[in-house]
């Protein structure tokens, strides 16, 4: 992500500020996978990961030929497939060798069921949800969705959990007082539609403390969250309405399908990470660009650096 004529923006910044981050990479044998690895590590890219690369080194290096790439740079952690490459990767977090996990072109599902293992030692008193971070000329800010890409059907207290995971991901961004806005297809609370219930209870467990951090406001209509003027036309006062910082979707559908469509249809530029277990995951999609997985890198940085700076010594 580019700030304004073509100057760093302030998630290149704080992921400068972090230096290299230790990524596993997990079994990226595919083309945009390894791409994505040598645009965001140093010595090739970016510099905004170290990795270390977990994979079948026959199928690596037989890519690596293909795409004329040299890997004698790169530690490579040779394990049989898939499977074996994502055990692997989760065990290298919990002996301290790297500090974040990043998928290559095995499933999600493959390398989150590792994540959240009882046995993996990545799990925390959070909930694991995904956050993407967009950005947009159409809008004022970045501004984050979640979650769309990890919690299918979240119930409310699954929600309340994604909603803190994303203030807490925001404050690491340096924004310190959020505006939340919980999407829905409608203002008002129906209860024919659950998500609206859903919606109104989080703005009330916002006002109780249940939440904190931020603004939360609920059930909001999207044009309502990001837009001011459609906000004054139907009559709804809000903190959060038009300058929404947190858009929370009901469900995994809504939120993939709204992040797709900013990205193909809106020109959005993203980036997404996972959080809530004891290390960043960033897990990019098959059909991500090359720009999307260093911004993600670039974004895992920042939440390394920030969570690190967070603890206690």
């Amino acid at each position: 992500m580019r700030g304004k004529d073509g100057a760093p923006s302030g998630l290149e910044k704080l992921a400068r500020n972090a230096g290299p981050l230790r990524v596993a990479v997990v079994h990226p044998c595919d083309a945009p996978s390894l791409q994505g690895l040598l645009a965001a590590s140093t010595g090739t890219g970016a510099g905004f990961i170290a990795p270390i690369i977990v994979a079948p080194r026959g199928k690596l290096e037989a890519l690596a030929r293909t795409m004329c790439v040299d890997l004698t740079p790169f530690a490579i952690e040779d394990v049989p497939h898939s499977h074996a490459a994502a055990s692997r990767a989760v065990e290298l977090v919990a002996s301290g060798t790297v500090d974040a996990l990043m998928k290559g072109s095995l499933h999600t599902d493959e390398l989150m069921s590792a994540v959240i293992a009882p046995s993996s030692g990545l799990l925390t008193d959070k909930r694991v949800s995904h956050c993407f971070l967009i950005e947009t000329p159409a809008y004022e800010r970045p501004f984050i969705i979640t979650d769309a890409a990890v919690n299918i059907a979240p119930d409310l207290e699954q929600k309340r959990a994604i909603v803190q995971n994303a203030i807490d991901l925001a404050h690491s961004l340096g924004v310190r007082h959020p505006r939340v806005a919980v999407l829905c297809a409608v203002e008002t609370v129906n209860p024919r539609m659950h998500s609206t219930v859903d919606a109104a209870a989080l703005a009330k467990m916002a006002e109780r403390g249940q939440l904190t951090g931020a603004s939360v406001d609920g059930p909001l209509a999207f044009d309502i969250a990001v837009s001011a003027c459609a906000a004054r036309i139907k009559g709804i006062i809000s903190p959060v309405a038009g300058h929404a910082d947190i858009l929370v979707v009901p469900d995994l559908e809504a939120g993939n399908m709204l992040v797709k469509q900013l990205e193909f249809l809106g020109g959005a530029a993203s980036a997404g990470v996972v959080v809530g277990a004891r290390v960043p995951v960033i897990l990019t999609s098959r059909a991500d660009s090359v720009a999307a997985r260093v911004n993600s890198c670039a974004l895992a940085a920042a939440v390394a650096i920030r969570r690190d700076d967070a603890s206690p010594e």
